[in-house]
């Protein structure tokens, strides 16, 4: 019984060490374990040492199970010439408290088994003495301990007891359990190369940065999408500044010409540029650069010289910065499309003109 207690005393101390952990590691590995076996008194044996090799496995950080034999030979304390072995096998499933960042940790072990008595006892007179029996009997163990992970294997220390349900013992006739210790140390091998660690998911990508509306023209009209009231205007509008398509007229009224005459005076010159300011404010727009003339002289002759006013003007345009792609002609219109009187002379005057007729 004081052994059992020396047992349980080492039991509770190991409680009282820090938790310490390791990474989960569910690779299966191999253990060797040497320790001192402490007998129930009621045996009569000394203590001896325990040997065992076993097998096992993480299945989770808190959770192994291993598979495992091991034996002991201890000599009777009495009659050092007879001995009592025990071979044993056993199933323990351990309970690890493992905490992140440590290398060590404690854990729990319960365990079930079956256990081999060899047992030499003093048949004398009988000539066949010693004698000897064998059974075979169900164990279960419970224990305690720490384990230590190192750089390729990891290292436990452990005490315990176990229970052997023998009843056929001839030392102790009277009892059907009995209760031994061990105090003993393994070595663990994991078998295979490590795992790699989990990548680390890629990070999230960044939220694309939000456009700011001043600097947004969804529709390419020169208006930010801010203050643009109408989203869908259509190219080649005329917009105002509130992104709405605006009517649009290029007067050139006062663009007029001396009598029989094809060129510009100087208040036509005026209103050409202002003209080509309005067209290279709007570069969408294209125009028609028409000639015309009042009804004095003859048809043909008339239409000659609309083609030179208009030839007249469309040189001007170009000579001053606007592309000939934007502008239709020149053309020429003769006497037909006069805008006022050709009986008088203020409105021969009239029409004696150039025009910009835009085009879209």
């Amino acid at each position: 019984m004081k052994k059992n207690l020396l047992c349980l005393a080492v039991l509770a101390a190991s409680f009282a060490n820090v938790a310490m952990a390791q990474e989960f590691d569910d690779r299966w590995y191999l253990t060797g374990t040497a320790g001192l076996n402490i007998q129930d008194d009621d045996r009569q044996t000394d203590n001896a040492g325990e040997l065992g090799l076993g097998f096992g496995r993480f299945f989770s950080p808190e959770w192994s199970l291993d598979v495992g034999v091991y034996s002991t030979n201890p000599s009777f304390a009495n009659a050092q010439n007879l001995n009592f072995s025990q071979y044993g096998a056993a199933i323990d499933l351990r309970r690890h408290f493992p905490t992140a960042g440590k290398s060590w940790w404690p854990y729990l072990k319960g365990g079930v088994g079956m256990m081999r008595s060899d047992e030499e006892f003093n048949a004398f007179p009988s000539p066949n003495s010693p004698g000897e029996r064998t059974d075979n009997n169900l164990t279960a163990d419970v224990g305690a301990g720490l384990q230590a992970t190192l750089e390729n294997v990891s290292m436990r220390l452990e005490t315990g007891l176990r229970w052997s349900l023998d009843d056929q013992s001839r030392v102790a006739a009277s009892r059907d359990l009995f209760t031994d210790a061990y105090v003993k140390a393994s070595v663990v091998v994991p078998l295979g190369p490590k795992a790699a660690p989990a990548a680390d998911p890629a990070p999230a990508p960044a939220p694309a940065p939000v456009a700011s509306c001043e600097t947004q023209d969804d529709d390419g009209d020169g208006v930010n999408n801010c203050v643009d009231k109408c989203p869908g205007s259509q190219a080649g509008q005329a917009i105002g500044p509130d992104g709405c398509a605006v009517p649009l007229t290029i007067d050139l009224k006062g663009v007029n010409f001396d009598f029989d005459q094809a060129t510009l005076r100087p208040d036509a010159v005026t209103i050409l540029n202002e003209a080509i300011d309005i067209l290279k404010k709007y570069p969408q727009l294209k125009v028609e650069v028409a000639g015309h003339t009042d009804a004095v002289g003859t048809d043909a002759y008339n239409q000659g010289l609309s083609e030179r006013r208009a030839k007249t003007v469309f040189d001007y345009l170009t000579s001053n910065g606007i592309d000939a792609a934007r502008l239709n002609g020149p053309t020429g219109y003769g006497e037909a499309r006069p805008i006022d009187s050709n009986d008088t002379a203020e409105g021969r005057a009239k029409n004696r003109r150039t025009e910009l007729n835009v085009q879209n």
